[in-house]
């Protein structure tokens, strides 16, 4: 195989077999479960990265079924999503992911830097609720519960918030242990078609587990639940801060942007 060979298949690992084929990544019919609630905002302001900015000490968990998406097939993820800021642009960064597929989980690290880790999330109705779960092997990690249907929601307004800005920390190791990429990367999600929204009464427990410490924000008050059905595709994300760059040399870039 010749040099020029391997530039023009190396877009993901491996190299003559790659996890995950190349995008753009469509999804139909993807679900969401949603529950916001209030935590500690000690612990909150311990994770977030800067230049993130948090205005509130609120995290999302997230269960979401996705029956229907290019390359990666059918799988179901699990995590915990924290609203923040970029200067002054609201957004959300992704703290973790629990997926039950490798290739999404390839891809998702590989491309944007998705947090994601394989375990055992499920999102289904039984009965009159939506049920969220997240397994770490055989340990129940988190239990999401929902009213099915309770108030039908403004598909324009979940759409718009849809739209915002999602923020993750991507790392990729040098041959030697050390960090050869670590940057804030911005990514949207893209052509939105919400199917329907809906709200009801939601509970939620997380427990504790040293591979999967999503307890470590605890739940102090579930502020809303949300169940929404949409299509959409997930773009490819640009890179908004380079943790590596010396903080002087970022701050005259900045100083000359703001000349020019």
């Amino acid at each position: 195989m010749t040099e020029e060979e391997i530039l023009k298949r190396a877009f993901a690992m491996p190299l003559t077999n790659p996890a995950f084929p190349p995008g753009p990544y469509r999804f139909v019919n993807r679900e969401y479960l949603i529950i916001t609630y209030r935590t500690d905002p000690e612990r909150l302001r311990a994770i977030v990265p800067e230049p993130l900015a948090l205005d509130a000490p609120l995290v999302k968990y997230e269960f979401i079924r996705m029956p229907d998406s290019t390359g990666f097939g059918d799988y179901t993820e699990s995590g915990q999503v924290i609203p923040v800021s970029l200067n002054g642009r609201r957004g959300s960064y992704t703290h973790c992911m629990f997926l039950d597929d490798e290739s999404p989980i390839a891809a998702g690290r590989e491309l944007w830097g998705f947090p994601k880790k394989l375990a055992s999330p499920s999102l289904k109705i039984e009965k009159d609720t939506l049920v969220g779960t997240l397994d770490y092997g055989s340990v129940r990690v988190a239990t999401g519960t929902m009213g099915y249907k309770h108030r039908t929601l403004d598909a324009s307004q979940i759409k718009l918030a849809m739209r915002e800005p999602n923020f993750l920390v991507k790392v990729i190791p040098h041959v030697d242990g050390t960090a050869r990429i670590c940057e804030l990367v911005e990514y949207r999600l893209e052509n939105i078609e919400v199917r329907g929204a809906w709200a009801g009464p939601g509970s939620l427990q997380l427990n504790p587990h040293a591979l999967a410490p999503v307890a470590d924000l605890p739940v102090l008050e579930v502020v809303s639940a949300v169940h929404c059905v949409a299509d959409l595709t997930l773009g490819l994300g640009k890179a908004v801060h380079d943790y590596l760059r010396p903080a002087a040399t970022r701050a005259t870039e900045k100083r000359l942007a703001c000349v020019s």
